[in-house]
């Protein structure tokens, strides 16, 4: 990258709340946030919103008539983006851009619809509009009366990064000046978490941590679904108000050789890193938030990549995965959110579970990575400075 980008707002909601002051109060303590429901008579884990990010929810579903037929995915979108052009000062006059995307798009709303049909044979009215996934940008738009681009679309995992660095093009491309990117993900639905249940990466056992995200040592699969999203306000230049500032971004998609898996060298986390990094030194990076869905392959391959560009200068290395899941779509911007955390508050946050070590003496530069199935990885350098 040649241009400094900067974050001039972030707006989330998420299992630690919807209020920076709340989730960084969570990020502060060693709890994790999962709880556990029954799904088919078995009991699950998953990660919902907080209770004061779902009452904001059920707040702005009741503000607008229009809104009650609204797949929370879209809510969850519009709530942080309306907190993340606060942040940064944005108006609808300010007729920026919109690419916010998700993974599955309306699941709770089409397994609903999908489920009615089958049993009645006929298609409820709204069943495709509020279904297709271009929902979540244009009704983003709608709310924030912007009447600039807007984007929508699913690179798995990735998405949110994706969404990212699509953001960065417009404003290299000098055809906007301001961009609202983002991911959300709403994925607490009973086919969906029986698809991961079906690919045998999700938690069984009760434990007190039981997502051990980034433990190589594991020797069980221990990923958990998390619901919700992020947006960030991007903006070219060195800005004033930056939250902090992208100095570099990467990508990189593997050859398939199974449906989800990605190679035990995390070769598209290799490759993405490295374009990250561009000129800057490795040993110049303070810490990486790493992808870490908290599976046994997955989390090794990340590690692998890292070893090979780092080799034994390795930063600090965290994840959120163990405390909120995994969301997806979002949880690139997530990991951006915590990234963002660690440099504003200049506090590393680490994984309880984890021989904690040495911490980093500042958090000037922090790589942020995120992958999806089919091996497509996206790493972005954020920096204080």
């Amino acid at each position: 990258m040649h241009d400094c980008i900067s974050i001039t707002g972030l707006g989330s909601v998420s299992p630690l709340g919807n209020t920076q002051a709340e989730i960084w109060k969570h990020y502060n303590n060693d709890s994790h946030c999962f709880q556990t429901e029954t799904i088919h008579d078995k009991s699950v884990y998953t990660a919902p919103l907080s209770t004061t990010a779902a009452a904001a929810i059920q707040t702005l579903k009741n503000s607008n008539s229009k809104y009650k037929n609204l797949d929370n995915s879209v809510l969850y979108a519009i709530l942080a983006s309306r907190i993340a052009i606060e942040n940064a000062g944005w108006t609808h006059e300010s007729d920026f851009g919109i690419n916010i995307g998700s993974s599955r798009g309306a699941t709770t709303l089409f397994e609903k619809y999908h489920k009615d049909f089958l049993e009645n044979e006929h298609a409820q009215t709204l069943s495709s509009p509020t279904t297709t996934l271009g929902n979540i940008s244009s009704w983003v738009a709608h709310d924030l009366q912007t009447s600039g681009p807007q984007i929508s679309h699913s690179i798995t995992c990735s998405t949110a990064l994706h969404a990212l660095m699509n953001g960065i093009a417009w404003l290299n491309s000098g055809m906007t000046d301001k961009f609202l990117v983002g991911g959300s993900e709403a994925p607490l639905t009973p086919f969906t978490i029986a698809q991961m249940q079906a690919l045998h990466i999700y938690a069984k056992k009760e434990t007190t941590y039981p997502c051990l995200s980034l433990d190589l040592e594991k020797k069980r699969n221990t990923m958990i679904l998390g619901e919700g999203a992020a947006s960030v306000c991007i903006e070219k230049g060195e800005k004033q108000n930056a939250l902090a500032k992208i100095r570099g971004i990467g990508y990189a998609t593997e050859i398939l050789k199974h449906n989800t898996s990605i190679s035990a060298e995390g070769i598209c986390f290799e490759k993405s890193m490295r374009m990250a990094l561009g000129s800057h030194k490795p040993e110049e990076i303070d810490a990486i938030v790493l992808h870490a869905p908290g599976t046994i392959k997955g989390d090794l391959a990340e590690c692998q990549a890292i070893k090979k560009i780092f080799c034994n200068k390795i930063p600090s290395l965290t994840t959120n995965k163990w405390k909120i899941g995994h969301t997806f779509g979002a949880s690139g911007m997530l990991s951006v959110e915590l990234a963002i955390g660690m440099i504003q508050q200049q506090k590393f946050i680490s994984i309880p579970y984890l021989n904690k070590g040495k911490k980093p003496t500042q958090l000037n530069k922090i790589l942020v990575n995120a992958v999806g199935f089919g091996g497509n990885a996206v790493s972005v350098l954020l920096t204080k400075d």
